[in-house]
């Protein structure tokens, strides 16, 4: 029988999940949002700690924030507006989803 990995502490699965985040385009992103993966997070969300949440399986959050529509299944209105503005985005994967939030310039 194979060993399971052991289980990431919390503060070693978001130092994890910070080094897998990353840039990426529109158009890096599409092929993503075709197979139905994308969830969009809105700006005041922590992307880490979402993903983490993702990581844990931590349903009870993440069918909270999906309520309060502080991430959500990316749209084809989404996509619409992303193919128009191309935008950039923070990203990480957290199989199946990749978790994306659009980098906002101040």
């Amino acid at each position: 029988m194979a060993d399971k990995p052991a289980k990431l502490n919390d503060a070693g699965l978001l130092q994890q999940l910070n080094l897998e985040t990353g840039r990426l385009g529109w158009p890096e992103l599409q092929r993503h949002f075709a197979r139905g993966v994308v969830i969009t997070l809105s700006g005041d969300m922590d992307l880490v700690e979402v993903a983490s949440r993702f990581a844990q399986d931590d349903r009870a959050s993440v069918e909270q924030w999906l309520g309060q529509g502080r991430i959500w299944r990316a749209s084809d209105e989404d996509a619409r507006h992303w193919s128009r503005t191309e935008p950039l985005f923070w990203a990480v994967v957290v199989a199946p989803w990749v978790l994306v939030q659009e980098i906002t310039l101040q």
